[in-house]
């Protein structure tokens, strides 16, 4: 991200359209996928009401990675 765009709370701001829309749709859940170490993109997936559900070893990019699946249900 460009210098001086961090902690603007864009990213909150995106999530919180994203999940409004998707909870329109009259979907019974929400899930994603990431990586540990993600920690702020981890801080808000939390704070929008997603929790871990799965967490394995995979492999990507060339490296290795642990997989996480998040999972919040609709509103």
């Amino acid at each position: 991200m460009e210098e001086g765009k961090r902690g603007g709370g864009l990213a909150r701001r995106l999530l919180a359209e994203a999940l409004a829309f998707r909870d329109g749709q009259g979907f019974a859940a929400t899930r994603l996928w990431t990586f540990r170490g993600l920690d702020a993109a981890r801080r808000l997936h939390k704070e929008a009401g997603f929790r871990l559900i799965d967490e394995r070893p995979g492999r990507q990019w060339g490296g290795d990675v642990m997989e996480q699946i998040f999972e919040r249900p609709s509103r």
